[in-house]
């Protein structure tokens, strides 16, 4: 099938990479522009258009969509169908009605769950223990177009946002194929979506970031693993910010109030939460210093219990 995808960061570039595999026809790739990154602001291309161009696959970075410039193009292109994976633009409707197989995308929830930019975190942020992805028909409401298959996917507890996004990516990839081929064949279907169980799954700040010692142990260790790697939890030791990486939800309980520094040792830094639980910090980074491990932050900020 001739196929324009559409499609930015590294969860994209798998499903990318599947639709060359079964030997289809990318007639193109949109990618969001090149941006600057990193302490020299120097400009860096998104992966999906890294891997595009490994493949010698001609790639177009549009900064509007709706100038009638793109649907120009598109229609030059003249693709059967476009696949979007987290592109991060909304289609306007001309666009969405040019391919004369429609627009599909794959998206990391299980929908109507999870509508939105940060699906996989949110899943993490909420204690979930199963999310998936999920192939649909594009329309003109973000993430609300016909179901045209599903994959679930149990959460490991330890799991973090990074983990899953890789997991899911793969799995997207996988039953993309799938569903373009039963499109190349006419044998698809299409199931619309609940929209009264729709929830959302907005874009992550760092006012999500502050660890409130009140909430549980297991609420607070997935809040860690769920707003990585970016903004990150942030807590406060002995009056110093740290960005917190890694926790252990421990078994014991404690009488002390919460946010009480019970141990610091070479396991790491236990601490009271809600609920009388405990939190180990197993990994932080204080401000203005480099990712470790609790023990080896301790040897620079020795805590005095």
């Amino acid at each position: 099938m001739r196929i324009l995808f559409m499609g930015t960061p590294d969860f994209a570039v798998p499903s990318l990479e599947a639709l060359i595999q079964a030997g289809h026809t990318l007639c193109g790739v949109f990618t969001q522009p090149d941006k600057p990154k990193n302490r020299g602001m120097k400009l860096l291309p998104p992966p999906v258009k890294v891997c595009a161009q490994s493949y010698d696959i001609p790639v177009y970075q549009p900064t509007k969509l709706r100038d009638g410039s793109a649907l120009s193009l598109i229609q030059e292109l003249e693709p059967e169908l476009i696949v979007v994976a987290a592109y991060g633009r909304i289609l306007p409707d001309e666009i969405l009605a040019a391919p004369p197989k429609g627009c599909i995308n794959v998206h990391s929830s299980l929908l109507p769950a999870y509508r939105g930019a940060a699906p996989i975190n949110w899943a993490i942020l909420n204690g979930d223990r199963e999310t998936g992805v999920t192939i649909m028909h594009m329309a003109h409401d973000l993430d609300a177009g016909d179901i045209i298959a599903q994959t679930a996917t149990p959460i490991d507890p330890d799991e973090t946002a990074p983990e899953l996004y890789e997991r899911l990516a793969r799995m997207g990839a996988e039953l993309l194929v799938q569903v373009v081929a039963e499109l190349a064949a006419g044998t698809v279907s299409r199931t619309p979506q609940d929209h009264e169980k729709a929830t959302l799954a907005p874009m992550l700040s760092k006012e999500l970031s502050p660890m409130d010692w009140n909430r549980t142990a297991l609420q607070l260790h997935n809040q860690v693993r769920g707003l990585l790697p970016w903004p990150a939890a942030v807590t406060t030791l002995n009056g110093s910010r740290c960005k917190v990486f890694a926790t252990t939800v421990l078994e014991e309980c404690t009488q002390a109030g919460p946010g009480t520094i019970l141990r610091a040792d070479k396991a790491g830094i236990d601490l009271a939460c809600g609920e009388g639980t405990v939190l180990r910090i197993d990994q932080l980074q204080p401000d203005g210093g480099k990712r470790m491990k609790a023990a080896d932050y301790l040897r620079g900020h020795p805590i005095v219990l």
